[in-house]
């Protein structure tokens, strides 16, 4: 799946966000499969929230984030899908400077061997501000599971070859030190 080359990790620094008018940290199985995820890979918890289904709520966390120092990447679980709550991708798609248009193409992919035609539900997508990508997932573990086994974990590691988004990272934080 991924090329690796030699080279030293980066350790990045990771926000999760769980959207959710219902989970608290005792019942948000998709947060912590993420938490434990980038933290065995070798990244660090930069902040972890868990924000009702609310469309200016989810941008002024997010807002936040992107304005931080601390964070390099943030994750969302939520909110993607099409009930009437659902409003991740309306609340923070605005707030993306680039759009990652082949991550969700990606993601309903993968999920498409998992869950089938389902996947055409998933609103999945990410997108950079201010240098940070930002993933949106869906709230389901499972649906966690596919986009950090089949995407994420590869693209967060600099040995991932030919190409991965800590490389952008670190040429957006070289531009930031010498402007």
């Amino acid at each position: 799946m991924s090329h690796a080359a030699r080279q030293d990790l980066v350790a990045l620094r990771i926000a999760v966000l769980t959207v959710s008018d219902t989970r608290d940290e005792s019942t948000d199985s998709s947060g912590a499969y993420l938490i434990e995820a980038l933290s065995a890979a070798g990244h660090t918890l930069a902040d972890r929230r868990i924000v009702r289904d609310d469309l200016y709520q989810l941008r002024a966390v997010v807002s936040a984030w992107i304005a931080a120092d601390d964070v390099d990447v943030i994750i969302s679980t939520g909110g993607t899908g099409f009930s009437g709550r659902d409003s991740t991708p309306e609340a923070l798609r605005i707030l993306f400077d680039k759009h990652v248009d082949g991550f969700g193409e990606l993601f309903r992919h993968l999920s498409l061997q998992e869950i089938g035609s389902s996947t055409l539900q998933s609103r999945a997508l990410a997108g950079m501000a201010n240098g940070k990508f930002i993933f949106c997932l869906p709230g389901s573990t499972g649906a966690c599971r596919t986009a950090w086994t089949g995407i994420l974990q590869s693209q967060l590691d600099a040995r991932t070859r030919p190409c991965n988004f800590v490389g952008v990272l670190s040429t957006h934080r070289h531009h930031q030190v010498n402007a």
